[in-house]
């Protein structure tokens, strides 16, 4: 496939983790805005923190345009804002998942106190936000999951009639645990969804007859699917991922995404880093390994197996 960049953030080029929802025939995507290219981010890893929520809209779901950033209030909502964030920051805002309720937006975000500049040793939680027109979020407060050091939310309603929700718990050699709900109000721990290889960015959708979870395994998607929502099969062998090394512009592979539909199309919209492969030791990286393209696929089922394409 040759994938065409649909999204680059115009502030820090670190576009990631984008999930998408259409509202009243506008497409909404929301990202962490990784510091790609912050000129003084901080020592270590302190430029994958320190992030705001990017926003940007599309009338196609194609070209794309900036809207601003998700900005904390002082009453610890969050807003849109056009103007961007402030270069100085003191918190760190991942992984968005945003749903419809039926009612109103939910949105599922992962935060952390501070601007780490190592991955260990910082709590991680996931936290309800409810927005009844995707501009202006209020903070419901930090989900009792099973561990401080959960990210990458994903929610759905499943066959059951409960709802689900998956992440990636670190604690535990991050794997996706799984948390169920008959009201989204109250959560119960419901154990491992998926265990093995360690992964993250779960995402979870229903399409011709399955249940599908795609997953980053840092080598691309690995791809799981279920009759029910509940209990998962891995799709091909421990070595089968889709969106892997040579599918993607660049040498390097497909990362954490979100699916949304368009009538009869189901779009996948992930990222990758154009410029050059990911790059584990920090010392050796550059401003360009860091940047990030947003990028997405067709996914269709064929012979019970998910399969992307261009169109």
């Amino acid at each position: 496939m040759t994938l065409a960049e649909l999204y680059r953030d115009p502030i820090y080029d670190g576009a990631t983790d984008p999930t998408v929802v259409i509202d009243d025939g506008t497409w909404w995507m929301f990202y962490t805005q990784r510091r790609a290219t912050h000129p003084d981010p901080g020592p270590g890893v302190a430029w994958v923190h320190g992030s705001r929520i990017g926003v940007a809209r599309s009338a196609d779901g194609v070209a794309w345009d900036h809207a601003g950033t998700l900005e904390p209030q002082p009453d610890g909502s969050l807003r849109r804002d056009a103007a961007g964030p402030a270069s100085i920051v003191d918190r760190t805002h991942w992984a968005p998942e945003v749903i419809s309720d039926g009612v109103g937006w939910r949105m599922y975000l992962t935060e952390i106190e501070g601007i780490p500049d190592r991955w260990p040793g910082y709590a991680r939680h996931i936290v309800e936000y409810r927005s009844a027109d995707l501009r202006e979020w209020h903070r419901e407060g930090a989900l009792e999951l099973d561990s401080d050091r959960v990210i990458d939310a994903a929610v759905a309603k499943v066959a059951d009639g409960r709802w689900r929700l998956w992440y990636k718990d670190e604690a535990a050699d991050s794997v996706t645990k799984v948390a169920v709900s008959d009201d989204l109000a109250q959560w119960r721990s419901d154990g491992t969804a998926i265990a093995g290889r360690a992964h993250e960015g779960p995402f979870v959708f229903e399409l011709s007859g399955w249940w599908w979870m795609i997953v980053d395994e840092w080598r691309g998607m690995a791809v799981h699917r279920s009759r029910d929502g509940v209990a998962w099969e891995r799709q091909g062998d421990a070595d089968t991922v889709i969106l892997g090394a040579g599918e993607v512009p660049g040498p390097g592979f497909g990362h954490h995404g979100a699916a949304v539909r368009h009538g009869d199309d189901l779009w996948f919209y992930f990222f990758g880093h154009p410029a050059a492969a990911y790059v584990p030791d920090v010392d050796a990286e550059t401003v360009d390994d860091r940047r990030c393209a947003v990028y997405r696929v067709l996914l269709r089922v064929v012979g019970d197996v998910l399969v992307t394409s261009e169109r």
